[in-house]
């Protein structure tokens, strides 16, 4: 039993320094929202939802008695969160802050104080402890769930750009970490969901290795093309020189080549005019 005690703190610990690493990996992203001085572009609910999973897991591990290093970690997580947040608060646009306190009340307090109030007050504390590692669990699936739209999205664009593989290396071992950590505890609630999350961390490395070669696909924005059409310039190069001969409007033509017709002849009667003078 001291032998895999001393085990689950190993893990334990590992799984503190792999998850701390993770967690702050929004950084550069918050950075960039202060050196622009807006978060538009940015959504908040994932760090809504981080915050949300770490106090769940504080509460399960408070009850637990026997999970401190659960609860390191996810009180950085829960400190980093509400700095995320806070951060893009500030700088978020009225509409994006609207939505990110609607979020924060359905999650961290409205949601929160349901499962709190429907949990603490039971009076067999091991069915309490079921219940609330149940919730924990499901809700953790759910979350490893969540990277299935990343996979989808760069099988479809053979492009691996937004999935970091240094991202996901480390959320494949923060699972194994986790998984071994569950299992030595003999706490399936937490050893479960990080089989999932090691499975798809696989695949995502997968693919990576599949897709890191292929060529990036250039994306044409209408309205470039909308440009490039509006002129057309002809350019001949004369040894060093560049010479523009001719520049022409391209655009819609009411009358269909009349006037531009009309522009012709008008130009030969002109030349022709002039002839006869001479």
């Amino acid at each position: 039993m001291a032998l895999h005690v001393s085990w689950a703190f190993v893990f334990g610990i590992l799984g503190n320094v792999v998850s701390f690493l993770v967690s702050l990996a929004p950084l550069p992203t918050f950075y960039q929202i202060y050196k622009k001085r807006t978060s538009e572009g940015y959504q908040s609910i994932p760090y809504v939802v981080s915050l949300f999973s770490a106090m769940l897991w504080i509460y399960y591990a408070l009850l637990k008695k026997d999970a401190m290093l659960l609860i390191t970690i996810n009180t950085f997580c829960v400190f980093i969160q509400t700095f995320y947040i806070v951060v893009y608060f500030y700088y978020g646009p009225k509409k994006e802050k609207l939505v990110t306190l609607k979020l924060i009340l359905l999650f961290n307090v409205f949601g929160f104080g349901a499962i709190f109030f429907s949990t603490f007050f039971l009076k067999n504390p091991l069915i309490r402890l079921q219940i609330l590692g149940y919730i924990c669990m499901g809700f953790a699936l759910c979350v490893f769930v969540a990277p299935l739209g990343i996979l989808r999205k760069v099988i479809k664009t053979k492009s691996v750009e937004y999935m970091p593989f240094t991202l996901s290396v480390f959320l494949t071992l923060g699972a194994v970490m986790w998984f071994f950590y569950g299992l030595l505890l003999k706490d399936m609630n937490i050893a479960v969901p990080n089989v999932l999350g090691f499975i798809f961390g696989i695949l995502q490395m997968i693919l990576y290795a599949i897709y890191k070669n292929y060529p990036k696909k250039m994306v044409e924005d209408p309205k470039l093309q909308l440009s490039a059409q509006q002129v057309v310039v002809d350019v001949v190069k004369l040894g060093s020189t560049t010479v523009c001969l001719e520049v022409n409007a391209v655009g819609p033509n009411p009358n269909n080549g009349e006037g531009t017709d009309e522009a012709q002849n008008n130009k030969t009667n002109n030349t022709t005019d002039a002839s006869n003078e001479v």
